[in-house]
């Protein structure tokens, strides 16, 4: 009888349930797959995720070499309200219960990579005789911005605007509203706490692989100096395939958007979106599409269905506004007809303008958007900050500034540089391919299994 060919080596990636953990990790998962590997995906699927894909779904070999299935979290009251039920309680049976039905199919899992904030997968899979890493989904400065200060580890960081600034090794100096929002949150607030827990799991260096969305030519000078306390740090990014895009879409609005943006002329289109979770008031709404319309530019906003403002936007938007609930933004941004990006800054969104080579409007709100926000006006140079509160003024003075004023061309040009970079750094060869081989080096050698190499 013929023996069975040997099983590839199964990596098992777990994702918080947020659009902007899913993403990265997702393609993360693909591109290890085109490696050869066995990857799982798995989440904690519910009404506000764009997830389409079904428990138990397998996709066939990636690129002829590996493979990518979907296994949800399953057990316990995991669609309960309560975000800490889910983190400390019944997510850990869960994914010690899916490690052990792998093993069981034949299919040990050699890796769990878990994306932030979810720091029980580590305990979990140190339970389970299964190695760990983390994918960290935002950049290596806000990382570092966290580490060094929870860690007290850069002096006193400013809390107010009138304060010194901070100074962090690798970075520029920071003033108190360039600082992720977290660091200043109150301690009881849950996800402070889940990302103190994630912090001190780091600094025991115990850690296989710390994995970052993002590459070695955008923030060369942090990973560096970060590399000091957290020598594991492998930038892999930037995690953003246009081609690729995973999330749920709107059926045939999807080549309704599309082909609006082929009738547009190219560098005409603002394009407007501020992810998953921002929310405008209606007198923000209000100053927003009246600054778009003002411009006299086509505009394609996004305005979530959940979002009360909808009717009242798609009304005032006139005749050169398009309104959509949903998009492709991977695609959109790749558009030609696209010329300028309004954005809240969440890091997806910061990496995929860059490796688009799209100049920005930064308007951030929460979380490491501030710091976002910074680097993409300051140390990038592809973009205007917004004031806030937002004024129609404003806005269509900050989208022509960067459309066609004075500096408008040295952005796009800077623009263009960055998607050069990003587009090298993924390439065979290039920087964060090489981190990522490096990383399915590692899996093969615990899993004892062959058919991955150079693409």
């Amino acid at each position: 009888m013929a023996s069975s060919p040997p099983a590839r080596a199964h990596v098992l990636l777990v994702s918080a349930p947020l659009q902007g953990h899913v993403n990265p990790l997702l393609v993360l998962g693909r591109r290890l797959a085109s490696r050869g590997l066995l990857v799982t995906f798995s989440t904690i699927p519910h009404a506000g995720l764009k997830f389409t894909h079904a428990d138990g779904e397998t996709t066939t070999d990636i690129a002829g070499r590996g493979m990518l299935r979907f296994e949800h979290l399953q057990g316990g009251d995991l669609g309960g309200d309560t975000l800490l039920r889910h983190l400390e309680d019944a997510a850990p049976a869960a994914l010690a219960g899916l490690i052990r039905r792998q093993s069981d199919a034949g299919r040990p899992v050699a890796f769990v990579v878990a994306s932030a904030f979810v720091p029980w997968a580590r305990r979990v899979a140190a339970g389970e005789g299964v190695r760990h890493a983390l994918l960290w989904t935002e950049s290596c400065s806000v990382l570092s911005l966290f580490y060094h200060f929870f860690h007290s580890l850069a002096g006193t960081f400013p809390s107010d605007m009138a304060a010194p600034v901070v100074g962090v090794p690798g970075m520029p100096a920071m003033a108190a509203g360039d600082l992720p929002v977290l660091i200043h949150a109150p301690e009881q607030f849950i996800w402070r706490q889940v990302l103190v827990a994630e912090l001190n799991s780091l600094r025991d260096n115990t850690l296989s692989w710390l994995l970052v969305n993002t590459f070695d030519e955008l923030e060369h000078a942090a990973i560096e100096a970060l590399r000091a306390h957290l020598p594991t740090i492998t930038p892999v990014g930037p995690l953003f395939d246009p081609e690729d895009e995973h999330g749920g879409g709107h059926g045939d609005d999807d080549e309704d958007y599309m082909q609006w943006l082929d009738a547009q002329p190219p560098r005409s289109v603002v394009f407007v979106a501020f992810g998953s979770l921002v929310k405008l008031e209606p007198d923000e709404v209000t100053e927003l599409v009246a600054g778009l319309a003002a411009t006299g530019r086509p505009f394609l906003l996004v305005v979530r269905d959940d979002d009360d403002n909808r009717t009242a936007i798609a009304g005032d938007s006139g005749s050169k506004g398009k309104v959509v609930a949903w998009c492709s933004q991977g695609r959109v941004l790749s558009h030609g007809a696209v010329g300028c990006f309004v954005t809240h800054c969440g890091w997806n969104s910061t990496v995929e303008a860059l490796a688009s080579g799209v100049p920005v409007v930064t308007f951030p709100a929460w979380a490491d958007q501030p710091t976002n926000a910074k680097f993409l006006e300051s140390v990038y140079g592809v973009g205007v900050r917004l004031p806030r509160p937002m004024a129609r003024d404003a806005v269509s003075r900050c989208v022509e500034e960067v459309m066609s004023g004075p500096e408008a061309a040295v952005m796009r040009a800077r623009a263009g540089r960055w998607k050069a970079e990003a587009s090298a750094a993924v390439a065979a060869g290039g920087s964060s391919y090489r981190g990522i081989q490096g990383f399915v080096d590692a899996v093969l050698a615990l899993g004892g299994a062959a058919g991955a190499g150079d693409d």
